[in-house]
């Protein structure tokens, strides 16, 4: 007579797989109702090393100003923006993004690019006001805090061609490129505190205001590009490795002017721009970064 294997109940072979595990295999691990080990949470480390990276240069840039060395300061603060942007779209490219990295982020971003620039910008220049001086550079840093936080609430109403707001790491450009340019033409930050104050102001209050600021994050940088878009990326990049300090400053004052003058512009033409999403486009959570 035939015989034929028995079926197995539900949960049969997860109870057998329980079983077999060692006596004690199970100290200092989670198990779940059957028995079976749980995954412990863990990060990526390629995209969070990149912003580990972006964080020290943050605090190395605070280091140099408490030393005097405002140079090393300022451009500890534009390879901290480099990071920055390398970090999310690592991210993007590996499969890598969580909302660790996001948090994380936000936090590295405000240490290089909140509190590093207003503390640099003090020391160097704002010292010899007063007052007025920490005034000036703690509103920045709070513009800075309240920018980020504004970001990471906002970010699935907003529309992702546009920031709103000067984004932080162009405002700590300002602000770093104005040092590294009068330090290059051998001024010192005590010769001119007020054009330090009103850069501090001018960045600070910027972060926060709802101009909108192109964001470069439709640009689709894999189709195909007339060959002349190349030529000028190799121009640009010749130019500001031609002088750095005389190039990086009216670079990302002209940025820090361009939302402005487009919202402006658009309002005198009855379009005021909107930066609030009007479709229903998913929102990429790998934008987060």
């Amino acid at each position: 007579m035939a015989t034929f294997p028995r079926r197995r109940k539900p949960g049969a072979a997860q109870a057998a797989k329980a079983q077999k595990l060692p006596r004690f295999g199970k100290l200092g691990r989670k198990v779940d109702a059957s028995g079976l080990p749980v995954r412990r949470r863990g990060i990526y480390l390629l995209p969070n090393a990149f912003t580990t990276a972006a964080l020290f240069c943050g605090f190395y840039a605070i280091v140099m100003a408490m030393n005097q060395k405002f140079e090393h300061a300022a451009w500890a603060i534009f390879i901290a923006m480099i990071l920055d942007g390398l970090d999310g779209r690592i991210a993007r490219l590996t499969n890598t993004q969580s909302e660790f990295g996001a948090q994380y982020d936000s936090l590295s971003d405000m240490v290089s690019f909140g509190a590093a620039p207003a503390l640099v910008i003090y020391e160097w220049s704002l010292r010899g006001l007063g007052k007025l001086g920490w005034i000036a550079a703690f509103v920045y840093c709070a513009g800075a805090a309240l920018r980020l936080a504004r970001f990471n609430t906002n970010i699935e109403v907003v529309d992702k061609r546009f920031f709103q707001g000067l984004p932080s790491p162009a405002a700590a450009a300002m602000v770093a490129g104005f040092i590294l340019m009068m330090t290059d033409l051998r001024f010192s930050g005590t010769e001119m505190p007020w054009i330090s104050w009103g850069i501090a102001l001018f960045a600070g209050l910027t972060m926060v205001t709802n101009v909108p600021f192109y964001s470069f994050k439709d640009v689709n940088f894999r189709k195909s590009v007339p060959f002349i878009a190349v030529f000028l990326i190799a121009l640009g990049l010749a130019l500001i490795a031609l002088d750095p300090p005389k190039v990086l400053l009216p670079l990302f004052v002209l940025y820090g002017l361009s939302g402005y003058a487009v919202f402006f512009w658009r309002l005198a033409k009855g379009k005021p721009v909107s930066i609030i999403q009007t479709d229903d486009e998913p929102v990429d959570q790998s934008e987060r970064r």
